[in-house]
């Protein structure tokens, strides 16, 4: 006897094939069959969903995320199985909630970070797990270790990228996390501490990745007016470790050349003649979300937060961090500020989704000193601080997705608009990441076809990450499936209303078990820690 039958939907592999018209049948959390309509008999199954007319397709796998924290505090990922997504990596842009020196390490550590949250402490990546394991997760999580936080644990907040035992004892440190559980490693290279490193630094450590087969993903050192240095950099480190390179978000920012997404995947492909391993993936918006803080030069942002909040309270501190010649965002340096917005805060939550320009008016104030004023207001909450800017182009975005290579990203959080996260954000696409991808660039725009572009959130992610047996419709694999009106299926979230859940998802499964049933959201938390991956 069967479990369930979704009968009579028109059926996504996932692999970018054709679909056709049939069954999908679920058992004892696996698929056990993918047949034409009418070949499997339905007494057999011990519940029957008619899902005609609707799209049968795996369930979204998620693979840059940084809710290593958030699904701590609530696993339920409401804003992610909203929207159809089964799977999700975090550990991503060199940040990773583990491994930890102390337990007050890890509010240093932990991306969106709320003191609301009841959990275990812990200490190593294993522990880490454990914790997450022992949480009732609304997806199925695999998790990369941060250079970032590997940086920490070694050195602290040291102004310094590490002598070469030091190093070594990085790349030591990254192995024991592999060894626990770790599904690859990252780097965020425009972000403290990972600014600080140079390809001999990030080597040793992806050498390690290399030995398990595993990803080296990165957020690379700039994407505008340097792009070409920071993708060179990327490449020439997994050209001398033989990593396998996975640049994350890569299309280029507000001050890059209208050429340099071309000429990036041109880098690109002369890298893989001479066997790069390399492939990438873009957020489907023209929006940029980061840390506010991330503006901060990186001598500002050195040590704890304390120190970071005496700079800001300086004034002449704070007139050498608005002389910055190379802040993060060119587009704070050209002034663009009616185009970056406040996207998540604690201490002001009244004034999220407004611009700068116009929160500099209502503070009677020019908007990077309101930007430094918030920092200096959310305190010990501001490594949370986000915001916005719209520094991406669509063109790149369409450029990127014609690639076969590239996978679709969120680049957000796993939340909530209700319990311990409802105020927290992570970023202005977060509740509709891929409910948009399929709205805006498959169904309205027509840049993919929707059986490629279900590739690009299905088995392509899975695939380049490693991730066994899920990512496809296929029997014995995993049943983590996705069951959507195409023609319906849409992101509500905006700048103003930015935790409004996607709509036109009718069902999802999770390890064959319903998150989501006729739109609505059960009570069932059927995700795994992930900790077996292919080579």
């Amino acid at each position: 006897m069967f479990d369930l039958i979704l009968k009579g939907g028109e059926v996504f592999d996932g692999t970018g094939a054709a679909s056709f018209i049939g069954d999908v049948v679920v058992k004892d959390g696996r698929i056990a069959e993918v047949a034409a309509e009418g070949q499997i008999n339905p007494a057999r199954a011990a519940e029957v969903i008619d899902v005609s007319g609707l799209t049968v397709s795996p369930g979204f796998v998620d693979m840059h995320t940084h809710s290593d924290f958030t699904l701590i505090a609530d696993g339920r990922a409401e804003s992610q199985v909203h929207q159809g997504v089964t799977t999700e990596v975090i550990g991503q842009c060199g940040i990773s909630c583990a491994p930890v020196v102390s337990h007050d390490q890890i509010k240093r550590v932990a991306p969106w970070h709320t003191n609301d949250a009841r959990h275990k402490n812990w200490h190593g990546f294993g522990e880490y797990l454990d914790v997450l394991q022992e949480t009732e997760l609304g997806v199925n999580v695999m998790a990369f270790v941060g250079h970032g936080t590997i940086h920490r644990a070694i050195l602290g907040g040291d102004l310094r990228a590490g002598e070469a035992d030091e190093v070594a004892q990085m790349a030591r440190l990254v192995d024991q996390c592999m060894d626990e559980g770790a599904g690859g490693f990252s780097s965020g290279l425009e972000y403290f501490p990972g600014i600080l490193a140079a390809p001999e630094h990030l080597v040793p450590m992806c050498e390690v990745a290399a030995k398990r087969g595993r990803l080296y993903a990165t957020h690379v050192r700039n994407r505008d007016t340097h792009y070409d240095l920071g993708f060179a950099e990327a490449i020439a480190t997994a050209r001398q470790s033989g990593a396998k390179l996975q640049i994350s978000h890569i299309q280029p920012k507000f001050g890059a050349p209208d050429y340099a997404m071309h000429h990036t995947l041109e880098m690109i492909e002369l890298a893989r003649r001479y066997d790069c391993d390399i492939a990438f993936d873009v957020i489907p918006h023209d929006w940029n979300h980061t840390l506010m803080a991330a503006i901060l030069p990186k001598w500002a942002q050195a040590g704890g937060i304390d120190e970071v909040m005496k700079r800001l309270a300086d004034p002449e501190t704070r007139e050498k961090i608005k002389a910055n010649p190379q802040p993060m965002w060119l587009i704070v340096k050209a002034e663009k500020w009616s185009d970056i917005i406040l996207l998540n805060a604690t201490e002001n939550k009244d004034i999220v989704g407004m611009d700068f320009a116009e929160i500099g008016r209502m503070r009677n104030c020019h908007p990077y000193d309101a930007v430094l004023d918030i920092l200096l207001e959310e305190g010990e909450n501001m490594m949370a601080c986000m915001w916005s800017s719209k520094s991406f182009r669509n063109s790149d975005v369409d450029l990127c997705l014609e690639q076969d290579e590239c996978a679709v990203i969120s680049d957000t959080v796993a939340i909530a608009n209700d319990g311990v996260l409802k105020d927290h954000i992570g970023s202005l696409s977060g509740y509709g990441w891929a409910a948009r991808f399929l709205q805006y660039y498959v169904r309205d725009r027509q840049v993919l076809s929707l059986a490629q572009g279900l590739a690009k959130i299905t088995s392509i992610p899975a695939d380049r990450l490693g991730i066994k047996e899920r990512g496809r419709l296929k029997a014995g694999y995993h049943a983590d499936i996705c069951v959507f009106d195409k023609a319906a299926i849409a992101s509500n979230a905006t700048a103003k209303h930015p935790r409004r859940y996607a709509s036109g998802i009718a069902h999802v499964l999770v390890n064959g078990k319903l998150s989501m049933r006729n739109g609505e959201r059960t009570a069932v938390n059927a995700g795994q820690v992930l900790r077996e991956f292919a080579a």
